[in-house]
C-alpha cells in the first residue's frame, strides 16, 4: 500500500508535466498498439483479401465496437469513481469496485451480445451491407460476437488499472494480447486460408491473452487497493456510481454507432464500392490519428478525479490545459504529413490507389478536425472525472441525433458524396464550441469553492 500512497502522493504534488508524462507516455504506448492493431487488421484486409472484404470489416467494425463502449462504460465508471476515491481515502468503498464492475460485465454482456447475434443479418444490412459485402461483413460480426464477454470484461480490468495510475502495467497487459492478434491474423490469412474468418478469430484470442494477464494482476494481489477479482457483488451506492460514471463513455459509443449508421448509408447511397472503400480506408486513417489522444485522456482522468477528489481544483485547471497542449503537439507533425501527401497514407490501406482531385480534398477536408481533437478528447474526459458526466452525455447524444443524422440525409443530397466529409468536419467544430463554453462554465463552478495552495513546484508547467 505504500506504492499506492507514493503514487496518489505523486499525482497531488509532484510536477505536473512529470506526472503528465510518467502517467501519458505508457497509455499512449498502449493506445498506439491498440491503433496500430486496428489499423494494421485493415491493411491486413485489404492488401491480402481485396476492396469488397476492406469495405464489408468496415461496416460490421462499428457493430462490434459497442463491445469496446460497454467496456468503457462499466471500466470508466469503474475508474472515474476509483481515483476519486483513492483521493477520499475511502478504503471500503474501493473493496467493492471490481465484484460490482464484474456484476455489470456479466448483465451488459448477455443484454448486448444475444440479441446482436440473432438479428446480425438485418445489423450488417442497417449499415448498408448487401451482396458479397453483406456476407463479408456478417462472417466477421457473428465470429467477434461469440468473444463479446472477453472484449467488456478485458477493457473493465484495463481501465481500473489505469485508474490507479499504473500506466505502464497496463500498456503492457494491452501489449500481449496486440502482439498475438499482430501475429496471428496474417497466418490465419495467409497460410490457414481462413479468409476474413481468420482476422475475426485472431482477435478474439487476442482478446482472451488480454484478459487472462489482467485476471492475473488482481488474483495475484497486485492491485493497490484490496479487491477479490472472484467475487460478484451488487452494492447500490457502487453499482449506481458506476452506471453514472460510466455512462458518457458508453454514450458516446453508442452514438458513434448510429454516426457509422447514417454515414456509411449516405456513402451507400451517394457512392460505389469504390467510395465505400475509400471511406473506409480515410476513416482508418482518422482513428489511428487518435489513439496517442485515447491514451493521454486515460493518463488525465487519474490526474483530475484524484485532484478533485482532494479538492486541489487549481491543479484540476492546471493539468486539463497542459494535457491539451500536449495532444496538439503529438498530432501536429502526423496532421501534417497527411495534409501534403494524401496519397501516401490511402495507399499504405488501398494499394495502388490514384485519387482524384475530388478525393483528395475531401479527404483533407475530412483530416482538417485533428487539430481540434485534443481539447475535445480532454473534456470528454474532464466532465466525467469531476463529477460533472451529464454533460459529456448531452453532448455525444446531441452529436449524432441532432447534427449528424440530419446533415447526413440533406447535405449529400446536394453535394454527393463529398457532403460526407464536408458535414463531418463541421459537426465537430460545432461540437468543440459547444464543448468550450461547458468546460468554461465547469471551470466556474471549481471556482466558486475554496482552491488550495497549488504546489510551487507546478509554477514551471
Amino acid at each position: 500500500m505504500n506504492q499506492t500512497k507514493d503514487q496518489k502522493e505523486f499525482i497531488l504534488n509532484g510536477n505536473l508535466t512529470k506526472v503528465m508524462w510518467k502517467l501519458s507516455l505508457p497509455a499512449i504506448l498502449a493506445m498506439v498498439l491498440y491503433g496500430l492493431n486496428a489499423f494494421m487488421d485493415t491493411i491486413y484486409i485489404g492488401q491480402l483479401l481485396n476492396e469488397t472484404a476492406l469495405a464489408g470489416v468496415a461496416l460490421a467494425y462499428p457493430l462490434t465496437s459497442m463491445a469496446m463502449g460497454v467496456g468503457a462504460w462499466v471500466g470508466t465508471g469503474a475508474g472515474n469513481h476509483l481515483s476519486v476515491l483513492l483521493g477520499k481515502d475511502d478504503s471500503e468503498a474501493l473493496k467493492k469496485i471490481i465484484p460490482n464492475a464484474t456484476l455489470f460485465t456479466l448483465i451488459s454482456s448477455l443484454i448486448f451480445a444475444i440479441p446482436c447475434y440473432i438479428f446480425a443479418t438485418p445489423l450488417i444490412e442497417m449499415m448498408g451491407g448487401s451482396g458479397e459485402i453483406l456476407e463479408y461483413g456478417l462472417r466477421y460480426f457473428k465470429i467477434t460476437l461469440l468473444a463479446f464477454p472477453l472484449w467488456v470484461f478485458g477493457l473493465q480490468l484495463n481501465m481500473i488499472v489505469r485508474a490507479e495510475g499504473k500506466m505502464m502495467t497496463a500498456a503492457v497487459f494491452m501489449a500481449y494480447g496486440l502482439v498475438v492478434n499482430l501475429i496471428l491474423t496474417p497466418l490465419a490469412i495467409i497460410h490457414l486460408h481462413m479468409d476474413v474468418d481468420g482476422a475475426a478469430w485472431a482477435t478474439n484470442i487476442g482478446m482472451l491473452v488480454y484478459c487472462v494477464v489482467g485476471y492475473l494482476y488482481f488474483v495475484r494481489g497486485s492491485a493497490s487497493f484490496e479487491s477479490n477479482i472472484n467475487a460478484i457483488l451488487y452494492d447500490g451506492e457502487v453499482f449506481k456510481a458506476i452506471l453514472k460514471l460510466g455512462l458518457p463513455g458508453f454514450i458516446l459509443s453508442l452514438m458513434g454507432l448510429i454516426q457509422a449508421i447514417v454515414v456509411f448509408n449516405a456513402v451507400v447511397d451517394y457512392g460505389t464500392d469504390e467510395d465505400l472503400a475509400f471511406f473506409a480506408a480515410a476513416n482508418r486513417i482518422l482513428l489511428f490519428l487518435m489513439t496517442p489522444l485515447f491514451g493521454l485522456m486515460r493518463a488525465l482522468q487519474p490526474v483530475v478525479g484524484v485532484n478533485f477528489g482532494a479538492e486541489q481544483y487549481g491543479r484540476v485547471r492546471k493539468g486539463f490545459f497542459l494535457f491539451c497542449k500536449t495532444g496538439l503537439w503529438l498530432v501536429l507533425p502526423f496532421w501534417l504529413f497527411l495534409m501534403l501527401f494524401p496519397e501516401l497514407g490511402i495507399q499504405m490501406v488501398l494499394p495502388n490507389k490514384v485519387m482524384t482531385n475530388s478525393e483528395l480534398i475531401d479527404f483533407r477536408v475530412y483530416m482538417a478536425i485533428i487539430p481540434f481533437l485534443p481539447f475535445v478528447f480532454m473534456a470528454l474526459t474532464h466532465l466525467p472525472a469531476i463529477e460533472q458526466p451529464k454533460y459529456a452525455s448531452i453532448i455525444g447524444i446531441a452529436r449524432q441525433l441532432i447534427f449528424y443524422v440530419p446533415v447526413m440525409l440533406l447535405l449529400p443530397r446536394w453535394m454527393g458524396i463529398s457532403g460526407v466529409y464536408y458535414g463531418s468536419t463541421l459537426i465537430d467544430i460545432v461540437v468543440t464550441l459547444w464543448l468550450g463554453y461547458i468546460v468554461y462554465k465547469s471551470f466556474q463552478g471549481l471556482g466558486n469553492e475554496k482552491l488550495p495552495q497549488v504546489q510551487a513546484n507546478d509554477d514551471d508547467t
